[in-house]
């Protein structure tokens, strides 16, 4: 099977994805996913003693066909961000274990869904230091259907060697409307999988304003039959069926 056929009728994929799960994503973002038709990714940190209050506005997001994700507990990020213990102080059974908590709660919020994707905070994939640094993208893959990573600007992913548990993600924070546009024309072109990945509209950093968002999805919509708009979980679930025959 060609990348023409895997697609048919479309060209290629997007997915939307937004990390964190912000009261800016409930207020922005949503509500311009739903006015133009589309499903977006929302990848959530269920953290908190008041997680089950925090997550509560996620529920009717969830019900309405949006996907939620998994983002860990934590949080947790290279110690090169903050210059405190991250990280490189941790292990694979610590982050696996804060995982799979996260993944207790946010299962209390969409109970529907039977299959989970993952988004690594910070795009950081390792635990520990020097010759014991260890890759937890092994943890991700048994417990879920694909992980978002970070990728090299201007590439997107091909459906038959894409390593589902690391599928390359291109951060948007502070790109024009036309620039998102034109990476997901060129890639879904070349009949590869584009996961755009968004924290903020209209916000004070990690943000893309509110009228790039809105050019973007209209775009997104009126390129409906060259262009599937999904979330993750649904293209990763037809790439692994591919694969898996291939």
């Amino acid at each position: 099977m060609n990348l023409g056929e895997f697609w048919a009728p479309h060209q290629g994929a997007v997915s939307l994805t937004f990390d964190d799960g912000t009261e800016n994503q409930l207020q922005l973002a949503v509500p311009r996913l739903d006015a133009y038709g589309l499903k977006g990714t929302f990848y959530i940190t269920a953290r908190g003693d008041n997680w089950q209050e925090r997550l509560a506005p996620w529920r009717d997001v969830a019900a309405s066909g949006h996907e939620i994700g998994n983002h860990t507990i934590s949080h947790t990020c290279s110690s090169n961000y903050t210059g405190n213990p991250g990280l490189e102080e941790s292990s694979l059974d610590a982050i696996e274990r804060d995982i799979m908590i996260a993944q207790e709660r946010l299962e209390q919020i969409a109970p529907h869904q039977k299959e989970w994707t993952f988004a690594y905070p910070c795009y950081c994939t390792h635990v520990g230091r020097g010759e014991g640094r260890q890759s937890y993208v092994p943890v991700v893959a048994r417990h879920f259907m694909a992980g978002r990573v970070g990728g090299e600007y201007g590439f997107g992913n091909h459906p038959a060697v894409v390593d589902l548990p690391a599928a390359w993600g291109l951060p948007t924070d502070r790109m024009s409307g036309f620039e998102m546009i034109g990476l997901a024309e060129e890639l879904t072109a070349q009949g590869r999988w584009v996961i755009l990945v968004f924290h903020q509209i209209n916000g004070s950093r990690l943000t893309v304003g509110s009228h790039d968002f809105e050019t973007l999805l209209r775009h997104l919509q009126r390129r409906s039959d060259a262009i599937w708009t999904a979330p993750v979980v649904d293209v990763a679930r037809k790439i692994a069926q591919w694969q898996a025959n291939q």
